[in-house]
């Protein structure tokens, strides 16, 4: 199922289903395909005419059966079949992918999903500096990196009137950090859409409501 061939501009999930079912049993008509292949009646005729077309399945009377590399992704034609003019034997799974344009299209969007793993990884990482980015000070030419403390472990001295937070080193307000209404450590960068004044009014509006409706 993860190769190209069968990707949605391909032969499409129906198709391996369908084959699937044929590889269990043998010599199913339309009606049993339904069942076991799990489909409509209509994406079945339309799924076996695509696989036809490769020479992938052959029909004898009402019911249907692999061609013997069907698996393999080799179309055949049985002795005594009159090709249609656009018949197209399968060369293999690959070929078949070529064919519909869905070759490396897995690989594409393996990269994809990687590189959305990452940019969210990211955001998490840039969402935790608002609760825990350390802190560094320089102490007799030495910078040492101090640790952000515990949210209900902000020690009263560093608040500052409007929310703000003392540095402890220098004594004046640090104009990054700011108090939370829920006494919570904050940050506040150049990337931020609203300012600490107008998130201490969301959340006091949103308290407003969340009493009201309570």
């Amino acid at each position: 199922m993860g190769h190209d061939a069968f990707a949605h501009h391909g032969l499409g999930s129906s198709a391996f289903m369908i084959i699937g079912a044929l590889h269990a049993r043998p010599a199913q008509t339309v009606g049993e395909l339904v069942g076991s292949a799990s489909v409509s009646r209509a994406t079945a005729y339309r799924t076996l005419r695509r696989l036809a077309h490769h020479g992938l399945v052959h029909h004898s009377g009402e019911t249907w059966s692999l061609a013997p590399r069907a698996l393999e992704g080799f179309g055949t034609s049985l002795p005594d079949a009159v090709p249609g003019p656009t018949a197209y034997p399968a060369q293999g799974w690959d070929a078949v992918a070529r064919q519909y344009g869905t070759a490396g299209i897995a690989a594409r969007r393996k990269g994809l999903h990687a590189a959305e793993r990452s940019t969210y990884r990211e955001a998490l990482d840039r969402l935790s500096e608002h609760r825990s980015k350390a802190m560094v000070i320089v102490r007799d030419g030495r910078r040492v990196l101090v640790p952000a403390p515990r949210p209900d472990e902000i020690p009263s001295a560093w608040h500052a009137p409007g929310g703000r937070v003392l540095d402890p080193v220098t004594g004046r307000p640090d104009a990054e950090w700011r108090v939370a209404t829920d006494g919570r450590l904050i940050l506040i960068t150049p990337s931020d859409q609203r300012s600490y004044d107008e998130l201490a009014a969301a959340h006091a509006e949103a308290l407003c409501e969340w009493e009201s409706a309570a």
